[in-house]
């Protein structure tokens, strides 16, 4: 069973998400020549504030 763990920054829709999941669950199946069923992906969002670029964090930078 593959299984996918993706880190997004919050602020995303719950369709982008139900589309990132679903695109995401077709190329790993297409791939690894896997049925879509057994498929597994794991969406964690951080808070802006955890995650940082050039020592800052991706909210002070107004991302």
């Amino acid at each position: 069973m593959p299984i996918a763990q993706i880190n997004i920054i919050e602020g995303r829709s719950d369709a982008q998400k139900e589309r990132l999941i679903d695109e995401v669950s077709q190329a790993i199946a297409r791939s690894l020549d896997a049925p879509v069923e057994n498929v597994r992906v794991i969406i964690d969002e951080m808070p802006k504030q955890h995650f940082g670029i050039g020592g800052k964090s991706v909210k002070a930078l107004g991302r």
